[in-house]
């Protein structure tokens, strides 16, 4: 049951904001519309499992970032934009961001402020406060904080993260990324410390992960580790299993993935990412993983090329899916089964079909509520190869991946 009130209808500029799809609807109620609207997309012959909720559907966000704005009384506001456009809408507070980056970045504004920071403009493409983005680890306490300027110097950075560290001793690491292009990614691509280590770290089941700036990592961390620990009780990993994990970023589905599998090939085309996840497999001491910088695409194709033999593959592309390409590869590869990770339900029918012309079936899939009050939600399914015939089942738990992990920790942690 989730913890909260049963309707998120305390927030004042829900209308203007339009993050929130589900404002003023009880969560229950959402859960259903999530769950009707998947099963609207996928084929009749899918077992669509009931959606798994959040536990607390509130101030999940471990990840917020903002734009800044002077206005003509000179009061410096922030908060996200307005639906379909780069206009700010001014915020006290968010339901779903994490209360401590909430804050940080409020104060943010109040210190450029009191400095007079001169704050970028989008239009002219002038100024040197840009944005702020904030990172909280809800496991080990680490708060990141980077400064998006505007231009190559920021001539009250000093001064800035002086205030900023009076004001909140909590964070430990501070970053400044310099991005003076006119477009909308949130940083740029020069990224140094200034303060603490340069990275955060935190856990998903029961491995530790550490965070760059640029670092890809669910943006709420408990419902990912049930997103994770549903990919592998649909897959059902062997100890003598090859696992191909593609668009497989700094590491988290892999790692999950090598407690159980023989050996994981994790394949990303991120440069950064690459890094952070061989970083995470040495600091979590994995030796049957390995990572390999690559577009997903092209290693499958050659893969299956070589013939190469692959037992599982995992993948969990952007919104958008994956290609055609990949798809066709996957056919010629023949893996005994495939797990998609998607959050694009569109997305993911589309690709469904495409699969089945590979001779791959959509037999089971569990929607997970990972982005509670927003329209978005994640969808683990799995593809079953129905022209190999399948192996006898490893493992079968009596309980679900997410309460064993759970189980395990608090052993661990018990002082009897």
């Amino acid at each position: 049951m989730a913890k909260g009130k049963a309707d998120c209808n305390n927030c004042q500029v829900a209308d203007k904001c339009g993050g929130c799809k589900y404002t003023g609807c009880s969560y229950t109620k959402q859960l259903i519309k999530k769950r009707e609207y998947i099963q609207s997309l996928l084929p009749d012959s899918v077992r669509l499992e009931h959606i798994i909720p959040a536990d607390d559907p509130f101030y999940y966000r471990n990840k917020v970032h903002s734009s800044f704005k002077r206005i003509k009384n000179g009061r410096i506001i922030c908060g996200p934009y307005q639906a379909d456009s780069h206009r700010i809408v001014e915020v006290d507070s968010c339901l779903i961001e994490n209360k401590t980056a909430g804050l940080i970045i409020r104060d943010c504004a109040k210190i450029a402020a009191k400095l007079k920071i001169n704050i970028y403009n989008e239009v002219t493409g002038r100024g040197e406060l840009r944005r702020v983005l904030v990172r909280v680890s809800e496991t080990t306490g680490d708060v990141m904080v980077v400064i998006v300027i505007g231009s190559k110097y920021f001539k009250g950075k000093n001064a800035f993260i002086k205030e900023l560290l009076r004001m909140h001793p909590e964070i430990t690491t501070i970053l400044i990324s310099v991005h003076s292009k006119h477009n909308s990614m949130i940083l740029g691509d020069t990224i140094r410390k200034e303060y603490g280590p340069g990275y955060i770290t935190d856990t998903v089941l029961g491995s530790t992960f550490r965070l760059s700036a640029s670092s890809f990592f669910q943006v709420n961390r408990k419902q990912s580790e049930k997103l994770y620990s549903t990919a592998l009780r649909l897959a059902e990993v062997k100890p003598d299993e090859e696992v191909l994990d593609c668009y497989s970023g700094i590491g988290t589905i892999s790692l999950a993935f090598a407690k159980f599998a023989g050996h994981v090939t994790g394949v990303e085309n991120n440069k950064d990412a690459v890094e952070d996840a061989i970083r995470n497999k040495k600091i979590n001491k994995v030796k049957n993983c390995d990572f390999i910088l690559a577009d997903a695409t092209e290693y499958m194709v050659s893969k299956a090329q070589e013939g190469s033999g692959v037992d599982t593959v995992i993948l969990d592309p952007t919104r958008l899916g994956t290609t055609p390409e990949f798809i066709k590869a996957c056919g010629i590869l023949s893996p005994g089964k495939i797990i998609y990770i998607s959050c694009g339900p569109e997305s993911l029918a589309r690709d469904l079909k495409l699969f089945a012309r590979q001779g791959y079936k959509a037999t089971v899939a569990v929607p997970v509520d990972m982005f509670p009050w927003t329209s978005h939600v994640e969808t683990v399914c799995l593809l079953s190869n129905t022209q190999r015939p399948k192996k006898e089942s490893y493992i079968t738990l009596d309980v679900e991946m997410e309460d064993y992990y759970r189980i395990k920790n608090e052993g661990k942690n018990s002082t009897t």
